[in-house]
C-alpha cells in the first residue's frame, strides 16, 4: 500500500494517534517512535499489513519481526512464558528488551511476522506514544526500524520520512529516540538463555536478573532481528578502530582526544550519549563529503557491547 505522496509528519496529539490506529486497522503501515529507534509499524495479526512491511522495508522474508505489546499480560496472549521470561519481563517491561519465546497455542500473530518459526519476538517498549498506539489499536504492532533493510537505523521522524515517506502515509514524531539503539534480544526457549543481540540491557543486566546466559554464536540461524552479519549500513564503506582519518575519509570521534573537527559520539567518552548520538551522526557522514567513514576505537564495557556490534555489522563485506 505505498502513498503517492510523502507521508505525513504529524505531531503525536490524541487526533494523530488515533489517525494511526486507524491506519494500522485498515492494514496500512506506519512510523512510530519508540525509546529505542523509530519503527515501522503494522498490525502483527493481519498477514498482508506484515507484508506490506517486507515490502517497504524491501526485508528478506526470513528475518523476523518483533511484535510490540503494551505489557505482560497482553505479552502471555502471544508467547509461552518460562519462570526466566517472567523475570525479565519483571525488570525490564516497559523498555529496551525484546524476548524471543516459544509462540503460544493459538496465537493471533501472524506466521509471516514469525519467519515461520515456532518462537516469536516479543517486547512491551516504553515510549509513551508507541504505547498510547499499541492501546488504542488494541493489537499487536509488528515494527523493525523504521528503514530500507540493512540501512542505519532512524532516530528521528526525519529519519524516516528520508528512507520511507514515498511508501507510507503517516509517521508519528514523538521526538528523538532516547537511547538510539535497539532494544536487546534474549531467548528463552528451553535450557540456558541466550543472548542473541547487544542492546541498552547489558548482559551484566541480565545476569544480574537470572544467572548466566549464553551468546548466540556467528553462525546462528537468524532467530531474531539484527542477527544478519551485514546490517545497519551506510552507503560509504566504514572502518574500525581508527586514531585519525586518512586521505579522503571523514572520521567518527569518540572522547576527549577525538580531532576538534570530527564529529564526535561523546566528547565525555559517555557512552549513553554515545549510543543515542550514533544513528544520526553515521547519517550526516554518509550524506556528506569523504569516499568512507572511519570510527575511532570504543570501549566494548557496558553499552559499548551494543556500539561496536552495530559497527561491525555496519562495517562488514557483502
Amino acid at each position: 500500500m505505498g502513498a503517492a505522496m510523502p507521508a505525513d509528519i504529524l505531531p503525536s496529539d490524541e487526533d494523530a494517534i488515533d489517525r494511526a490506529a486507524a491506519l494500522l486497522r485498515d492494514g496500512a503501515v506506519v512510523g512510530l517512535p519508540t525509546e529505542t529507534v523509530y519503527g515501522l509499524g503494522g498490525d502483527a495479526t493481519d498477514d498482508q499489513a506484515v507484508a506490506r512491511i517486507f515490502e517497504a522495508k524491501r526485508r528478506p522474508e526470513f528475518n523476523p519481526l518483533i511484535a510490540h505489546v503494551p505489557a505482560l499480560e497482553t505479552a502471555r496472549k502471544i508467547a509461552e512464558f518460562q519462570a526466566a521470561a517472567e523475570r525479565l519481563a519483571d525488570a525490564f517491561w516497559p523498555g529496551p528488551l525484546t524476548l524471543v519465546l516459544p509462540s503460544a497455542d493459538g496465537s493471533p500473530v501472524s506466521e509471516l511476522a514469525r519467519a515461520g518459526l515456532d518462537t516469536i519476538a516479543v517486547r512491551a517498549p516504553a515510549h509513551p506514544v508507541m504505547q498510547a498506539v499499541l492501546r488504542a489499536l488494541d493489537r499487536p504492532i509488528a515494527a523493525p526500524s523504521a528503514n530500507k533493510s540493512g540501512e542505519v537505523s532512524p532516530t528521528t521522524a526525519r529519519h524516516v520520512l528520508d528512507s520511507l515517506g514515498a511508501d507510507i502515509p503517516l509517521i508519528l514524531d514523538g521526538g528523538p529516540s532516547e537511547i538510539g539503539i535497539e532494544s536487546t534480544i534474549v531467548a528463552v526457549t528451553g535450557g540456558r538463555p541466550r543472548l542473541l543481540r547487544e542492546g541498552a540491557c547489558t548482559q551484566a543486566d541480565i545476569e544480574a536478573v537470572i544467572g548466566a546466559v549464553d551468546r548466540a554464536a556467528a553462525n546462528d540461524d537468524v532467530a531474531a532481528p539484527g542477527m544478519m552479519s551485514k546490517h545497519y549500513a551506510p552507503r560509504k564503506p566504514l572502518q574500525l578502530g581508527v586514531e585519525a582519518p586518512s586521505a579522503g575519509a571523514v572520521l567518527l570521534g569518540f572522547g576527549p582526544h577525538a580531532p576538534a573537527d570530527c564529529l564526535n559520539l561523546s566528547p565525555v567518552a559517555d557512552l549513553v550519549e554515545a549510543a543515542a548520538n550514533l544513528y544520526r551522526m553515521v547519517r550526516e557522514l554518509d550524506s556528506g563529503p569523504g569516499r568512507k567513514i572511519q570510527v575511532m576505537p570504543i570501549p566494548r564495557d557496558g553499552l559499548g557491547a551494543a556500539i561496536n556490534d552495530r559497527l561491525e555489522r555496519a562495517a562488514a563485506p557483502e
